[in-house]
C-alpha cells in the first residue's frame, strides 16, 4: 500500500481493531487465494446457506476470479487452523467503494465474535487501499443480522429493495420474495470507529405508552410506535423459522414491514440501529 496509507492513523487504527477482534474470537484471519483452501471456502457457504438449482452460493471459479482480480476473499480460522468463517467482498469502480457479497460464519459459531472479525478485517483492507465506505444487502426481517449490521458495526440503511434477486429457494429464505436493505458502512465514520473498538450504538427502546403506538403486526402486538423524533418498527425475533412454521404470517409481515419502510424512506428517515429484541430505530438527519 502507499507509504502515506501506511502512516495514516485511521489505517492504523484499523488494523489494530481489526487484531484485536480476532484475538479476542481466537481466530486467525487472513486474506485468501489458495485454491484448495478456496474449496473449503465453497462448503462453508454451501454448510451455511445450502445450495439452490444454481449450486453454491458462490462457487470456488468465482472465488478464486475474486482474489485474482485484487479483491477481497477474507477466511477466519481456528486455533487449531478450521476454516470458519469467510467473506467475499468486490471493489467498485475507481475504488469509490466496496460491495461485500457474502459473508458466513459456521453454525455454532455465531456469538463467538468470528462475524465481527472478518468485517473488522475487511475494513482495514478497505482503508488501506483508500476505501471509505462498504454497501451490502441484507434481509431486513432477520433482526439478528439488522442488529449487527447497523448497531454493532454501525452502518445505516435509507434505500429499500423489493425483491432484489427474485424468489429465493436456499435453505435459509425458503421460497421467500428477497426484500433487502442497503447496508452503507462509512468505514471512517466516529460510529463506525467506536464500533471497531468494541463500543457498538447504543440502541435500546424506550418506554412505549398506548398513545405512541402506530401499527400493529401480524402477531397482533405494537410493531410501530413514535417516540419523540423517531419511528421505531419491529420486526419477528426469528423469520427464518417463521417461513418453515407459518408461511402465511411470515409473508404478511414481509408485506407489513416492506410498507413501513419504503414509507418512512421516503420521508427522509434513516435506519441506524435494532434493539435486542428486533425495533429497528428511524430517525431523520441519521448518518448519511
Amino acid at each position: 500500500m502507499p507509504l502515506s496509507l501506511e502512516a495514516s492513523p485511521l489505517v492504523r487504527q484499523a488494523h489494530g481493531a481489526a487484531a484485536r477482534a480476532a484475538r479476542a474470537a481466537r481466530i486467525r484471519v487472513v486474506d485468501e487465494s489458495d485454491l484448495d483452501r478456496l474449496r473449503d471456502v465453497e462448503a462453508l457457504l454451501i454448510a451455511v446457506w445450502g445450495t439452490s438449482p444454481h449450486g453454491a452460493p458462490i462457487p470456488t471459479d468465482l472465488l478464486r476470479s475474486i482474489s485474482h482480480a485484487g479483491c477481497n476473499v477474507t477466511a477466519a480460522y481456528t486455533e487449531d487452523g478450521t476454516l470458519c468463517g469467510a467473506a467475499a467482498a468486490i471493489v467498485s469502480p475507481g475504488n469509490a467503494s466496496m460491495y461485500s457479497l457474502i459473508a458466513g460464519v459456521l453454525p455454532g459459531l455465531a456469538d463467538a465474535g468470528v462475524g465481527f472479525a472478518l468485517k473488522q478485517h475487511q475494513r482495514s483492507w478497505a482503508l488501506a487501499r483508500g476505501i471509505e465506505t462498504m454497501t451490502w444487502t441484507f434481509d431486513p426481517l432477520v433482526s439478528r443480522n439488522a442488529r449487527f449490521n447497523l448497531t454493532k458495526l454501525g452502518a445505516h440503511a435509507t434505500e429499500y429493495l423489493e425483491n432484489f434477486y427474485g424468489p429465493m429457494d436456499d435453505d435459509i429464505n425458503a421460497d421467500d420474495q428477497s426484500d433487502r436493505l442497503v447496508a452503507v458502512w462509512p468505514l471512517t465514520s466516529p460510529e463506525s470507529v467506536a464500533c471497531s473498538e468494541g463500543l457498538p450504538l447504543a440502541t435500546v427502546l424506550p418506554d412505549i405508552d398506548p398513545a405512541d403506538v402506530r401499527g400493529t403486526g401480524p402477531d397482533g402486538r405494537p410493531n410501530v410506535a413514535l417516540s419523540g423524533d423517531a419511528l421505531w418498527c419491529r420486526v419477528p425475533t426469528d423469520i427464518v423459522a417463521l417461513r418453515t412454521l407459518d408461511p402465511e404470517q411470515a409473508a404478511a409481515w414481509r408485506a407489513s414491514v416492506r410498507e413501513i419502510f419504503t414509507t418512512e424512506f421516503g420521508r427522509g428517515r434513516s435506519a441506524v440501529g435494532v434493539t435486542r429484541d428486533g425495533w429497528y430505530r428511524l430517525e431523520t438527519g441519521g448518518q448519511q
